[in-house]
């Protein structure tokens, strides 16, 4: 074989110029010193301190959430204010101003206040989220920067802390001014949102951040204010993030939802108590229909209040209109937080699963499997991927779905799991929680097996016959993508499972002591195997001649020269057409799975019977190989940021424009917004390209099943 080598030693390209189109006039940061950021409002570059991180977190969901136009708001906005103990006024800062869309920013202007503050130290323990009564002396500095009955337009205040959130309203009348509690802000007319739930408010698309954020707020709540464990508490939010996503379905083009709260229910005993009622009902109808997923003694148990507090976080948000990657990212994060086993064997970080299913370039009609799902990190990457292909086909790449394509992509993406989308995994909770993500993104359970995929096609396990006859070997899979557990600590020793590979790999190797030649002991077997060895032949026999798998490997397989890793790859090459090879950093793995080992990223085509032949005879033709070895993967050991630099150790900015679709003036638009950020150190998405680019000069070898020819050499 010959092998091609890419240098990915790429320039830095400059930042790419804005269309005629642009409305935003932001000044254009080109570096940042250490320890700086751009403003999300001004553009400029400013000191990143902990309560700037909270400031910056909130402006940007006001955009795209709230759709609240960033000419519309500003930072550290003088207001006058005076306090009944206080007859002499004085001058105090809203951290954000938001003013009346394309008016000057006056204080007659001004509608909505925000106060921020430095996200709190987290220790070992999670942190109790407070209740309003608990932060009195918090509200009422908002309560000062809103004012009285002399500032009445201005209406609406927010404190954070990035963890607490409290929100104000504040209402005139014969007595003065008076301030309710509320769960959220009401939407504005500068909201562009769902009109599926009647309620007080239009349900808004999620920005991923503030996604992550009340996920992980929800699962606080639970485990800090209910004294639940920390895997209670995780299961109990997944049945209402079940809920909530089976509600939006049933309730659409109805008008009225049961997972919602009104204006001021959560902070009223017999509000609460409806909230629970209207909740419990709809889990009862939940588990109805989805009887496979969850069981008849699977129960709601918060309290009426924490309940109410978690319809409160996740109500507002319209989940089957937020973005796939938004929604994943998010589930991601917290159920591989939940669910990782001691060496991280469940997690796989979402830059390797990206750049795997970007390589592998799933088609609509090709089936997907996953063998050891875990989480369900590549199956969410697999619809997230189609989701942009079919965007990009339109033209539409980095637009907002219009309410037409939503309600297409949406039945696309649900006739696609359905059909073509599968998964398994050997441990019933990540069955469950798969089966749950898949359910989120595309509004059905999808096929998630419950068995053990190196016994496969027996077990005893009960995914075992479904998938059967949904996926044999070697039928039905077109794209197999793993990162199987690997370890010399959890070895294969059931003679039950290793008599299937005995023909393959399972078997003693050692060398002809005269001729060195690599051979297969006749009088021993070995009585274990690591798992990855065996999942390699099972992947191979999984997918159809012709399909395609990406597979997570320990470099040892692939470069020890040891007789049993030796005959590993020979087993490959014999097999399988190599189609690339991407070795990854420490890095990659080290922070969220907390394995400190060095893994290569490797992808192959299944050859027909015949190819095998022809490379038993010598007869195969040598072909090119795309290899690379990536250097950085966007984060340190530590799990920081990591930035491209100038030479002087600035740190490189690029000008993005961010199409947001905005109801500016009561007149619904789409528009750019002009943003410069940091350029984050990620060698992943360039290799993701270069190999785009190394197809189309060398085409994949093999006979190509969609048109039953050769397509390469």
């Amino acid at each position: 074989m010959e092998e091609l080598t890419l240098d990915l030693d790429i320039p830095q390209q400059p930042g790419g110029e804005v269309g005629p189109a642009a409305e935003d006039t932001q000044p254009q940061v080109t570096a940042l010193e250490e320890g700086q950021v751009v403003d999300y409002i001004t553009g400029k570059a400013i000191k990143e301190t902990p309560k700037e991180k909270v400031r910056q977190r909130i402006a940007r969901a006001l955009v795209h959430e709230h759709g609240i136009d960033p000419h519309d708001m500003a930072r550290d906005f003088p207001v006058t204010v005076s306090a009944e103990d206080a007859p002499r006024k004085r001058t105090k800062k809203a951290d954000i101003a938001v003013f009346e869309s394309g008016a000057p920013h006056t204080t007659v202007n001004l509608r909505r206040v925000v106060v921020c503050k430095p996200e709190p130290k987290r220790g070992k323990n999670v942190v109790k989220l407070r209740e309003p009564e608990d932060a009195q002396k918090d509200l009422d500095d908002l309560k000062e920067l809103l004012g009285n009955e002399d500032r009445p337009s201005c209406a609406d205040g927010m404190w954070t802390d990035g963890v607490d959130f409290f929100f104000l309203k504040k209402v005139i009348g014969g007595f003065g001014a008076t301030f309710e509690d509320r769960s959220d802000w009401e939407v504005a007319d500068g909201t562009v949102g769902s009109r599926t739930v009647a309620s007080h408010q239009r349900l808004r698309r999620a920005e991923p951040e503030m996604l992550k954020t009340s996920f992980r707020r929800c699962h606080n709540y639970i485990h800090g204010n209910e004294g639940m464990s920390k895997d209670a508490a995780f299961w109990q939010f997944l049945y209402l993030l079940f809920a909530k996503t089976y509600d939006e379905r049933v309730s659409r083009g109805t008008g009225r939802g049961r997972f919602r709260t009104g204006l001021k229910e959560m902070f009223e005993e017999g509000g609460r108590a409806a909230i629970s009622a209207r909740v419990k009902e709809l889990f009862e109808d939940v588990k109805r229909e989805y009887g496979g997923v969850f069981k008849p003694t699977d129960e709601i148990t918060l309290s009426d209040r924490a309940l109410a507090f978690i319809v409160s976080e996740l109500a507002p948000y319209d989940l089957s209109g937020t973005d796939i990657d938004a929604k994943g990212i998010a589930y991601q994060e917290l159920v591989g937080t939940n669910l990782r086993g001691d060496r991280g064997q469940y997690f796989t970080p979402r830059g390797a699963v990206n750049l795997m299913v970007e390589i592998l370039d799933p088609q609509e009609d090709e089936t997907v499997l996953d063998p050891t799902c875990g989480t369900g990190g590549f199956l969410q990457a697999t619809l997230n991927h189609l989701h942009h292909t079919w965007q990009k086909t339109e033209g539409t790449y980095g637009f907002p779905d219009t309410d037409e394509q939503r309600e297409r992509f949406r039945d696309r993406l649900k006739d696609y799991a359905e059909k073509h989308l599968f998964g398994s995994d050997f441990d019933p909770s990540l069955v469950r929680a798969t089966t749950m993500n898949i359910m989120t993104l595309a509004e059905t359970t999808g096929n998630v097996f419950h068995m053990d995929s190196l016994a496969f096609p027996r077990g005893h396990l009960p995914g075992v016959e479904p998938a059967r006859k949904a996926i044999p070997l070697g039928k039905a899979v077109d794209v197999l993508l793993s990162n199987p557990p690997f370890g010399a600590d959890i070895p294969v020793s059931d003679e039950s499972v290793l008599g299937s590979f005995r023909e393959g790999i399972a078997r003693s190797w050692g060398r002809n002591k005269e001729t060195g030649e690599l051979e297969a002991s006749v009088t021993s077997q070995p009585g274990s195997m690591a798992p990855e060895q065996l999942f390699i032949q099972r992947a191979i026999e999984w997918v159809k001649p012709g399909g395609r798998m990406g597979i997570v490997l320990p470099n040892g397989i692939l470069s020890n020269p040891g007789p049993t890793d030796e005959a590993i790859r020979r087993y490959i090459l014999e097999h399988c057409w190599v189609l690339a090879s991407v070795e990854l950093p420490v890095e990659t793995f080290i922070v969220d799975a907390n394995v400190n080992i060095l893994t290569t990223l490797l992808f192959l085509k299944r050859k027909t019977d015949q190819e095998v032949r022809n490379h038993r005879l010598g007869t195969e033709n040598p072909y090119p190989v795309f290899m690379a070895v990536a250097e950085k993967v966007g984060f340190d050991r530590r799990g920081a940021d990591l930035y491209k630099r100038e030479p002087n150790g600035d740190i490189v900015v690029e000008t993005t424009v961010e199409m947001e679709r905005l109801r500016i003036r009561g007149k619904e638009v789409t528009r750019p917004l002009t943003r410069s950020r940091p350029v984050i150190d990620n060698d992943l998405p360039v290799i993701a390209e270069k190999y785009r680019e190394f197809r189309a000069k060398h085409p994949v070898p093999g006979v190509e099943p969609r048109k039953g020819a050769e397509a390469g050499a």
